[in-house]
């Protein structure tokens, strides 16, 4: 129980508190977990040669490929391509967790599950498409959401941000390399402003749907 409106350093919601910069540092030091498990897998599959690319990967339209809209976002194409999308994923995650772990949780699914069924559904039926790029333009559209949606000048920071580093990779969503899934990109970003209209921070106490809380990790 928590009296006189908020835990001990401040609101974690509210830039400059103590809470604030302890849930951005703890995101931070989780989302720096998760890509070393990336790693591990894609050196498991580049040194056992066990080829995880086509067994987890999306095979549009066929259905042994629909298992891939939920195990793709773990493989890449070879290190290369992990490295890539290390650096962006850990920085938007980062935001986007230190918001709430629920609510991160909740987000990433929609973005996993509309970004892959996009694919699934619209990518090339002679393809494998694999890596975490969907998810990263997911985690992109909720940031850039959320600075609309939430009215905060925070929010809208983290657009500049965003904006800034990454405005560039808005290419990404258009069709102009045949290496590159433009559709997992596309519905990603779609993926992800479904995730912050839907799991948005509501202000009444008794609204079920508020998943915004401070970050704490299980």
């Amino acid at each position: 129980m928590t009296l006189h409106g908020g835990p001990p350093g401040g609101d974690p919601r509210r830039f400059g508190t103590e809470a604030f910069y302890a849930s951005i540092g703890r995101a931070f030091v989780a989302m720096c977990a998760v890509v070393p498990v990336l790693f591990l897998v894609e050196g498991l599959d580049a040194g056992l040669g066990i080829d995880l690319d086509l067994a987890g990967g999306i095979i549009p339209r066929r259905i042994e490929g629909l298992d891939g809209v939920l195990f793709s976002p773990f493989l890449h194409a070879d290190f290369n391509h992990l490295y890539s999308n290390s650096v962006p994923l850990i920085l938007l995650g980062t935001f986007v967790l230190a918001a709430g772990f629920r609510r991160f949780l909740w987000s990433t699914l929609v973005v996993v599950l509309v970004s892959g069924l996009g694919v699934w559904f619209t990518g090339s039926p002679n393809s494998v498409v694999v890596g975490a790029s969907g998810v990263i333009f997911g985690y992109l559209g909720i940031l850039l959401t959320r600075g609309v949606v939430e009215r905060s000048w925070w929010n809208f920071g983290v657009v500049l941000l965003v904006g800034l580093l990454y405005g560039w990779q808005l290419l990404g969503i258009l069709p102009t390399d045949e290496r590159i899934s433009w559709q997992g990109h596309l519905f990603g970003l779609v993926g992800g402003v479904a995730a912050a209209i839907l799991f948005r921070h509501r202000r009444a106490e008794s609204d079920p749907y508020d998943l915004d809380s401070p970050l704490t990790l299980p």
